[in-house]
């Protein structure tokens, strides 16, 4: 039951890339990028991947009106595809405050034209003219810090291609991490990165592959904008973290490849998971 004290974190999509439906990614799931978190009441939406329709079906479970503010890092497919299929937008009791920057490229276009022309229009299966669930935007300006009543959110950019923008979500001095789609550099810890994490009770960062295929000379990953778990292990001990949470699963990562990095990751930095889809932590300590 959802309290005004609570501060969670729950993972609805965890894959990066591409959905990986199927036998042998069942238990940590296939859904491409998506995360909630309920912070005093209020309900925070991280990206819109495929994970974003199971969160949509979650909700119409519940009686309406439903109210949140969505945040997106970027608009790469992964982080989009599920928006479509977000079924409360359908519903005109609903209210969603949709915030993120546009690209560079369409700089010229406020958030409100590129979500509807971009993001929606040119993807979208579904007749975009039967939203009827309120929709109000809100152009982020990356590394900015804002607030949400109580809730303070900062912003920094992230190493990808197109660019990417990370969040620091605090509430009650509490702080969880959301850091995807990121790649590190070779010769330094991103300071950016380093700046979101400092003392966060929860880091969920973008670690997909291992450094041995980080650095496969057959298929170096190298440029690709995605980092290690090797790396976040790393940030998190500079930064003072809680709790690493390794997220954006490579998407020809089997159960049984998954849980093998979850045993070094745990041997590496106890206290450390890998995302499921389902899982929800607390960012206030017990």
């Amino acid at each position: 039951m959802e309290t005004n004290s609570q501060f969670t974190v729950k993972f609805w999509g965890v894959r990066g890339s591409i959905p990986s439906p199927g036998e042998e990614t069942v238990n940590y799931g296939g859904n491409t990028s998506c995360v909630e978190m309920h912070i005093g009441g209020k309900h925070l939406i991280f990206d819109g991947g495929t994970g974003l329709r199971a969160l949509g079906k979650s909700l119409q479970a519940e009686a309406s009106p439903h109210h949140a503010f969505v945040f997106f890092t970027h608009y790469h497919w992964d982080h989009i595809q599920g928006v479509p299929f977000f079924f409360p937008t359908f519903n005109e009791e609903d209210c969603f405050y949709i915030h993120g920057q546009v690209p560079p490229d369409e700089e010229m276009m406020q958030m409100e034209e590129h979500f509807n022309h971009r993001v929606l229009h040119v993807n979208s299966p579904v007749p975009v003219a039967d939203i009827r669930a309120q929709m109000k935007f809100h152009d982020i300006v990356c590394g900015e810090t804002f607030q949400l009543d109580d809730i303070t959110i900062e912003t920094a950019p992230l190493n990808h291609p197109n660019g990417a923008m990370g969040y620091r979500v605090t509430w009650q001095d509490h702080t969880a991490v959301y850091c995807t789609d990121t790649e590190h550099f070779p010769d330094r810890l991103d300071e950016n990165v380093l700046h979101l994490a400092r003392n966060a009770d929860i880091f969920i960062y973008d670690a997909m592959y291992t450094d041995e295929e980080y650095h496969n000379s057959k298929s170096p990953k190298v440029g690709w904008g995605h980092s290690t778990w090797q790396e976040g292990v790393k940030i998190a001990d500079a930064a003072g973290v809680r709790q690493l949470v390794i997220f954006h699963h490579e998407p020809n990562h089997t159960d049984e490849i998954l849980d093998g990095i979850a045993e070094q990751v745990k041997e590496a930095r106890p206290g450390s998971v890998l995302a499921k889809e389902g899982m929800e932590l607390s960012a206030i300590p017990e």
